[in-house]
């Protein structure tokens, strides 16, 4: 029996994190994706080891388990029970909406592209030129702001689970590749201006872009907390879930609530630590700077300094 016109299986198991997470191909379009996005990576750090250049191991080991975690939650069958219950659906919108983009953004790809693509000939336009041009764009600042990036985020929760456009979207495996793919999209575009590794139109002081971290988990909050305290199912997607598994609607609902709820703290316990290193690493060079400037002048300003409070102690003498 099919599901929604996805070709989901209605007889599934019960649900294991073990045996029953194997391969699944009902949605390849993630796989050949997780794949493309490996092999493109792969081949910019090859570009620069091969001119001697050096690029991170960490960053790297970020991109690939920020990949391993689309292919994880898409390409195996924990994407098939996300079609009939609640709660494994949540778990893929938290992994891609929060955990995913975060390991992803932390590899710095686009830092990674503009190191290894080729300049074009002058008065040509390459694929560096054009990733430069649309970093620099009108339409990126417009979508790494906040003022568009935290509504946008809120809107994925509210506007999703509470209007029909949910049953809608997961009616067909059209709908429901778009939805994954809007959930990945807008964890992106929310915390690439945050987490500041890679170089964008949007970027804020420290401070700032902790207020944007922080600006919208209360909503977050709030949107799990609605989930697990509503007193009937919200969306008709769950309602009738396998009888072999064994799962009551509204007991799914209040567990998906739960993740939504809880998921939200790792993920902005991992930014938080992320953004206060890259403060820590700033204030160390911006202190190497004024270090070797001071050398290199002999320390000028002190000594300027050291003879002014002289001049005032002269006059305050005569």
């Amino acid at each position: 029996m099919d599901h929604g016109g996805h070709g989901m299986r209605m007889d599934l198991p019960p649900f294991t994190f073990g045996r029953g997470m194997v391969f699944s191909g009902d949605d390849p379009f993630f796989l050949i994706g997780c794949l493309l996005l490996l092999a493109l990576y792969g081949w910019g750090v090859a570009r620069l080891a091969l001119r001697g250049d050096h690029w991170s191991v960490g960053r790297t080991a970020a991109f690939v388990l920020g990949v391993l975690t689309v292919g994880v939650t898409m390409c195996t069958r924990l994407n098939d029970y996300g079609m009939v219950m609640f709660s494994v659906h949540m778990v893929q919108h938290m992994i891609l909406s929060m955990l995913s983009p975060i390991l992803l953004l932390l590899g710095a790809p686009v830092t990674l592209a503009l190191r290894a693509l080729p300049t074009a000939e002058r008065g040509h336009l390459g694929p560096r030129e054009l990733l430069v041009k649309l970093l620099h764009s009108r339409y990126m600042r417009y979508i790494t702001h906040p003022a568009f990036t935290i509504p946008l985020f809120i809107a994925s929760l509210y506007g999703l689970y509470f209007t029909p456009l949910f049953d809608t979207l997961m009616s067909s495996r059209t709908g429901h590749i778009v939805m994954m793919l809007h959930f990945l999209g807008v964890g992106l575009v929310f915390f690439w201006p945050i987490m500041g590794v890679d170089p964008g139109p949007h970027r804020p002081g420290y401070v700032m872009r902790m207020l944007e971290l922080f600006a919208g988990m209360p909503f977050h909050a709030f949107f799990g907390v609605a989930l697990m305290m509503a007193s009937e199912p919200m969306v008709t997607t769950f309602l009738h879930p396998p009888a072999s598994l064994g799962v009551d609607p509204l007991n799914d609902q209040t567990a998906a609530g739960g993740i939504a709820w809880a998921f939200s703290e790792v993920p902005s316990v991992i930014v938080l630590v992320a953004l206060l290193f890259q403060w820590y690493t700033s204030e160390q060079r911006q202190a190497r700077r004024s270090d070797r400037a001071a050398d290199r002048d002999g320390d000028a300003e002190l000594v300027a300094y050291n003879a002014y409070l002289a001049s005032l102690q002269a006059r305050g003498r005569s």
